[in-house]
């Protein structure tokens, strides 16, 4: 139980941020990714901010047996660079430049009421079912 409202907690924090910062916005987005215009560096700074408290929680988390709630971590140590993840890495820049949402802002966008995050997120979803369909195929080959 206690997870689970630290993730509530963690998880309204981290839509409450990109609100405030205007990330939940596309056009936002869009004018960072928008170099030959009117560049906006602003999510260059949020991006920013988040690798600093990023590195330092992970310098942290990597000291520590467990999580604060006493659960046992789960950080990635795959660090091999493969054709699948330059693949998904490239669709997913190109996604995030042509609708100006990545998959949590997105979400915070649905919820805010905005049409073009239900867009996404539904496109969202179909991507992710036609990859499940696709990876059972290739995995009963």
């Amino acid at each position: 139980m206690a997870y689970t409202i630290a993730s509530l907690i963690a998880g309204l924090v981290f839509g409450f941020g990109l609100l405030l910062s205007g990330m939940a916005n596309p056009e936002k987005v869009l004018g960072f990714l928008d170099l030959a215009g009117r560049w906006d560096p602003s999510l260059a700074l949020v991006m920013g901010g988040a690798i600093v408290v990023g590195i330092v929680a992970f310098q942290w988390a990597g000291k520590r047996p467990f999580t604060l709630l006493g659960r046992e971590f789960a950080i990635p140590n795959k660090t091999h660079i493969d054709k699948r993840l330059v693949i998904g890495s490239l669709m997913f820049g190109a996604g995030w430049g042509l609708a100006g949402f990545c998959p949590g802002p997105s979400l915070v966008a649905l919820g805010a009421g905005y049409q073009k995050g239900l867009v996404f997120v539904l496109a969202m979803v179909a991507g992710m079912v036609i990859f499940e369909v696709i990876e059972k195929r290739r995995v009963a080959r």
